[in-house]
Parts: structure tokens; sequence; C-alpha cells
């Protein structure tokens, strides 16, 4: 990990811990087949050395993992090193101070390595004023990286990329993009799998059912679900149903009123301003109204007529 750039151990930028991540591709819940090809892709890359100085290209390869959190970017990450048996270095951009700093974090790394980036997207988003856009670019594939990044596995994760500057991720900086989804049931069976010992249950059918109305639950919330009702397998289930249940109801919910605003938005200003803000004063005019009603016995009162049933 890196250190604070700005401390009096300036010539020292990294330190270290063991690193003993449980983590493997086989506890990795996500489709075989995208494992498998990970794992031909390190092993071509490992061999590769000579085939890469012929190209006249610098021997790294560099990896985008991309999803919403919870999804397993960085265990994935502890997997790949475990697989290479390769040392990780964790880069914390909000630690380096500026473009010069973080080239030299990159030359005090060694062979056999997989350097990490964690949520760049939100780090760019931010704007920060420490380490440019073209500081990364550089770190990425500049001028130095021949002299000191040989062998190497670069990786960055992100939970959106569709914002993101395209200079970042076009070939060459980015070689392989692997996007982590939300939990699905063939996902949830590894889950099941590895955090119950079932490989199969009468309750599956009812999982499948609820996945198939496309909840959005991660695999890191299922598999602490697991965690908290290990002891009894039908009860962990259950509880997953409970909340993949829960989960579909809330989008449910999410999408009648993001549905209710957009129609609100398509029709007069006069009852839609300010993305139903007037709804608001509809009900204040209601109130308004029932209390002329109690002054007046002869008014019209609006509560008392047919209401149309908010979406």
């Amino acid at each position: 990990m890196n250190t604070d750039s700005g401390d009096s151990r300036r010539s020292r930028r990294w330190t270290s811990v063991p690193f003993k991540h449980p983590a493997t591709f086989d506890t990795m819940a996500l489709e075989s087949v995208l494992k498998n090809k990970v794992k031909a892709d390190l092993e071509s890359f490992v061999k590769a050395k000579q085939y890469y100085h012929r190209l006249g290209r610098v021997w790294k390869r560099s990896y985008l993992l991309y999803g919403p959190s919870g999804t397993g970017k960085s265990s994935f990450v502890a997997a790949m090193a475990n697989f290479l048996g390769y040392d990780v270095y964790d880069i914390d951009l909000s630690k380096v101070r500026e473009d010069s700093d973080l080239k030299m974090l990159l030359l005090q790394t060694t062979t056999k390595s997989v350097v990490m980036i964690e949520d760049l997207d939100r780090f760019l988003t931010e704007k920060s004023t420490t380490v440019s856009l073209s500081g990364i670019l550089n770190f990425m594939d500049g001028l130095l990286n021949p002299c000191c990044a040989e062998e190497r596995i670069m990786v960055v994760t992100m939970n959106n990329k569709e914002q993101i500057d395209p200079a970042i991720l076009r070939p060459g900086r980015i070689d392989v993009h692997i996007h982590f989804p939300v939990c699905d049931f063939s996902a949830f069976k590894n889950l099941a799998s590895s955090y119950l010992g079932l490989k199969d249950h009468k309750l599956f059918p009812q999982v499948e059912e609820v996945f198939n109305s496309n909840p959005s639950l991660s695999p890191a919330e299922i598999g602490e679900l697991m965690i908290a009702n290990r002891s009894s397998p039908s009860r962990a289930l259950k509880t997953v149903i409970n909340a993949l249940q829960s989960d579909v109801g809330r989008r449910l919910s999410e999408n009648l009123a993001r549905k209710s605003t957009e129609e609100c938005d398509d029709r007069s200003d006069i009852f839609c301003r300010e993305g139903g803000q007037t709804m608001k004063e509809l009900r204040k005019l209601v109130g308004l109204i029932r209390m002329k009603s109690c002054r007046n016995p002869h008014s019209f009162d609006l509560a008392s007529s047919p209401q149309r049933k908010e979406g």
C-alpha cells in the first residue's frame, strides 16, 4: 500500500504486509466460462515475454473490472494474484500528491506483481487537483513503462465506465474489460455451494423464479445473508428469497415513482412544474377548499368527489 507522499519518508513510498487473501477463482461467483478465459489469458501472458518484446511492446497486461459495489471486483484481483503467485500493489490515489509521485510509485514496484487502482471513476468524478488525467495516462503507458512495468498485471476498477474519458479505456491502456453484474441465479448457485454446501435444494425453483423478476442484489449482499444463517440452509434460502422479493418491490416502487414524474413532465406546466412540486400545491389547495367548505355548507367539497389514484 502506498503511504502519503507528503510525509517525512519520501524515499519509502510503499508499506507492505503479507498477502493472505483467501479468494481464488473457484470461490468467485462468476460464470465458469469467464473464469476459464481469464485464467487462460493470464497463463498466456506469463509465457509471452519474447512475444511482447518482438512486437516492441511492454510486457504487461491491463484489465478493467467494472460493475456495482459488492459484485466481487476486489476479490477477483486477489484471485488473480493468488493464481499467478504475484504480489499486489494497491494504489490509493488520494495519498498521491502529484503526477511525479505516481511515476515514482510505479518505479518502486517489482516484477511479478499486480498493480491495482480501485474506484478510478469516483476519483476522476471528484476532479481531484492532485493527480491529473494526463498523469494517470502516463502512469498507464508512459515512456517509463518499459523500464519499470515489465511483467506486471495492471488492474483498474470502476463502478461505471460510461462517463470515463475514452482515452483511458482504449486498447493498449486497457486490454481486457470485464463486467461484474449484480447477482443472477447462476451466481446464486455458486454462492449456495460455497457458503452453504448446497448443490441443490427444494427452494431453488422459488429462488430462480424471484431472480426472473430481475432483482438487483449484489453477490456480497446475498453472501452476507447466507453467512448469517449458515447453520440452517433452509432458513438462509428463505431469508434470501425475502430479500430478493423486497428488492423487487423497492425497485417497482422506484420505477412507478420515476414513471409518474416523467408523465408529469410531459403534461402542462401548470400541473407539473419543478418535477411534481405542484402536486404539493394541489394538496394545499385541497386543504383550503376543505376549510372553506366548513364555513359554507353549500360549497363544493373536493374531498367528497371521486379521486384519481396516484401512481
